[in-house]
């Protein structure tokens, strides 16, 4: 795990981009907030491996779309080579999903649809506090998935089922927690902060990647074993309803806990219809959606576990769980599935 050490110097940032415009536009974004330090610019991969060499930077924001090679080429070599946090800029992240998924898996911290002509009202200020956050986050080496195999004689409960909520870094983190999962696993339902555009995307290549069916959530969807549901993103919630036959679901409703899908939201239906035989699970992401979930889940007897801090991108979610209280046990994300496993086996 590498992470930033936390001063009172401002973040510095490289800015890559074959954008003239666009380079000129983020600059003067970020440097209007006074924790941040641009430190140069770079049109294109060639000018930008220099500029990483001589400068250092904490965080670099990268284009997907430029000449030569391509930003997720770049950032493949990044994290391979030198690996530090990234914060993907492009047009192409509000529509194509597929490259969004894939600078995530690859290890960005994170993507950001850049503005078509200039920054909206509170555009600028959220591309900040995303830099921020990049630079105190912890950059993990990537994951590889092997291919997926069948998995042993592992029998689950017939009245289990696992819950899980994650953030920021949460994708990588998903691939890898769900690559120990075995086709019949217990029934699993997670929500994953991330635009409503990105989650069939995303719920496919978990599919491929894993041995339990994974899809996106639908309302009336019943929890079956060896099925692993994705809350889907933007307008509703996700909870689990029925003690007996449980089924999934989706609810037209305000945020909460600044979200929506709510990690919170889940977790306390869980809380409510499984009780003591549901296994709650959070993971990696910014501020505190979830604990108060989580703490329900515990209180009615369930299984509750928080990934720790040295395997978290972002140690915020599950933090905040640990300090309510509402965490069992705080485990690395490599034996998490294990434990999710254990708790729900027959």
């Amino acid at each position: 795990m590498i992470a930033r050490n936390i001063t009172d110097a401002p973040v510095r940032v490289l800015i890559v981009d074959d954008s003239a415009t666009m380079r000129a536009m983020v600059s003067h974004t970020l440097s209007q907030d006074p924790a941040i330090q641009v430190i140069g610019t770079a049109d294109g991969p060639q000018m930008a491996r220099d500029m990483i060499k001589a400068l250092n930077p904490d965080v670099i924001t990268l284009d997907i779309e430029m000449p030569g090679m391509n930003g997720l080429e770049f950032l493949e070599k990044i994290m391979r080579l030198r690996p530090m946090p990234v914060v993907m800029l492009s047009t192409l992240t509000g529509r194509g999903a597929e490259a969004t998924i894939k600078a995530l898996e690859l290890g960005a911290f994170d993507c950001y649809e850049k503005p078509q002509q200039t920054f909206g009202s509170g555009g600028g200020q959220d591309l900040a506090r995303l830099v921020r956050a990049a630079a105190t986050s912890r950059v993990r080496p990537r994951f590889v998935p092997a291919p997926v195999r069948p998995q042993g004689d592992y029998v689950p409960r017939e009245d289990a089922l696992i819950a899980i909520g994650s953030s920021t870094g949460g994708v990588e983190t998903l691939i890898e927690l769900l690559s120990g999962f075995p086709a019949n696993c217990p029934p699993t339902v997670i929500v994953q902060h991330m635009p409503e555009s990105y989650v069939p995307t995303f719920a496919a290549r978990l599919d491929r990647l894993s041995a339990p069916h994974v899809s996106v959530a639908r309302s009336g969807a019943p929890m079956q074993a060896g099925h692993v549901y994705v809350a889907p993103g933007g307008s509703h919630h996700c909870e689990i309803i029925g003690s007996t036959l449980r089924r999934c679901r989706l609810v037209a409703d305000e945020k909460m806990s600044g979200h929506r899908p709510s990690v919170d939201r889940l977790f306390q239906s869980v809380a409510r219809c499984a009780g003591a035989s549901a296994v709650g699970a959070i993971l990696t992401g910014m501020g505190a959606d979830g604990a108060a979930g989580l703490k329900m889940m515990k209180d009615r007897g369930a299984m509750t576990i928080g990934q720790d801090e040295d395997s978290c991108v972002v140690y915020g979610m599950p933090a905040a769980a640990k300090q309510i209280g509402a965490v069992t046990v705080q485990l690395p994300l490599s034996r998490i599935a294990a434990r999710l496993l254990q708790e729900c086996r027959a």
